[in-house]
């Protein structure tokens, strides 16, 4: 088993942030889109919120990391058979992802600080309030958490139709690398 990448391959620890962030980004959309509806006076109006706060820490601490390991780590080759335009959008949308989730993960922060407080995560620590300029903080990063993670689920869904697409219509190695630490899967 493969832990770092390679040049021909993502490594274990690679395909586990990938897929990590995945699942915790998709079920923290659905938990905010869910939180939205929800009525002052529904059990459920206070106890999601820390979930969702909690969850999306882990998502944004998932992105340093990533970040780090995918700079540390060899760039893997490109497939041979990919156009040079599909290379050039994958690397912008790759890139747009990451800027996405930071300002999805920022702009939670600022929302959940906004009044001073700060973000309570797993009741293990509190991850103090480094700015807090009240309602108005709370409105702009509201609207832009909103804007940014429709962005960010619009994207992903067009990543994931494009890796589908390699997958089932060009039949190359693009989703099988993400899959897999197997080498020869070039």
């Amino acid at each position: 088993m493969q832990v770092y990448n390679s040049k021909e391959n993502f490594g274990l620890i690679t395909i586990l942030i990938h897929w990590l962030m995945a699942i915790a980004i998709i079920g923290l959309f659905v938990l905010g889109t869910y939180m939205v509806g929800l009525g002052y006076y529904d059990p459920n109006y206070h106890e999601l919120p820390w979930w969702h706060k909690s969850f999306g820490l882990i998502v944004a601490f998932m992105l340093i990391i990533r970040l780090i390991w995918k700079w540390s780590n060899p760039k893997v080759a490109i497939i041979k058979s990919i156009k040079p335009i599909e290379i050039k959008l994958a690397t912008l949308v790759q890139v747009a992802l990451y800027l996405l989730i930071l300002i999805c993960c920022t702009s939670g922060i600022m929302i959940s600080t906004a009044t001073g407080a700060g973000i309570d995560f797993f009741n293990w620590f509190e991850i103090p309030a480094l700015i807090s300029y009240g309602e108005s903080q709370s409105d702009l990063a509201g609207q832009v958490h909103e804007i940014s993670t429709l962005a960010l689920i619009i994207l992903a869904s067009l990543h994931m139709l494009a890796a589908l697409k390699h997958h089932f219509i060009q039949k190359d190695a693009t989703l099988r690398r993400m899959l897999t630490t197997k080498k020869g899967t070039t």
